[in-house]
């Protein structure tokens, strides 16, 4: 009897560690499915540039300045608000974002930064770039992530599938 206890209790045992080992696959896939989809090959970007960034949800609308570099061994992003204190700081190396500096995590601005990627992709290097992303005209589209449309190269309405849309127009050096 004793025997058939302790059989009946590994048992449980076992059937809970496996459960937690599929919730943790679980998550780190899904984790992993939620990452913002990037370019097989870095595209070439007319570096540095410098943006307008301007987010528009509901009746709340943010603007920053994004300025975005090349650097030996990847991409640089840095954000910040029109007085010039720092939203988010990124690099993108080997197609893994790293952080810059002492900002914390931005997962929100990570996402944007890969749109604004996806966005400033010559049209040349979309598809080898972005399979199954297309574009017509003036609008371009990664289903089901991002939808874009233009009014010049730099100046286009990025809308997000779930989430805010942006307006984004080249700094020429004055105050947005």
């Amino acid at each position: 009897m004793l025997i058939a206890s302790r059989s009946k209790h590994q048992t449980c045992g076992m059937t809970d560690a496996l459960r937690f080992l599929l919730l943790a696959a679980t998550l780190l896939l899904s984790a992993c499915a939620g990452r913002a989809p990037l370019p097989v090959h870095n595209p070439d970007l007319p570096l540095p540039l410098q943006l307008h960034i301007q987010r528009g949800q509901a009746d709340e609308r943010q603007d920053w300045v994004l300025v975005i570099q090349r650097e030996e061994s990847g991409i640089r992003w840095s954000m910040m608000d029109l007085l010039g204190i720092p939203q988010a700081r990124q690099k993108l190396i080997d197609k893994t974002w790293e952080s810059d500096g002492f900002l914390p995590p931005n997962p929100q601005a990570r996402e944007l930064f890969a749109a604004l990627l996806f966005a400033l992709t010559p049209q040349d290097e979309l598809a080898a770039n972005y399979p199954g992303a297309w574009q017509y005209g003036r609008q371009r589209s990664l289903p089901d992530r991002w939808d874009i449309r233009y009014a010049q190269p730099q100046n286009f309405q990025l809308k997000l599938a779930h989430g805010p849309a942006y307006q984004v127009t080249p700094l020429s050096g004055e105050t947005p």
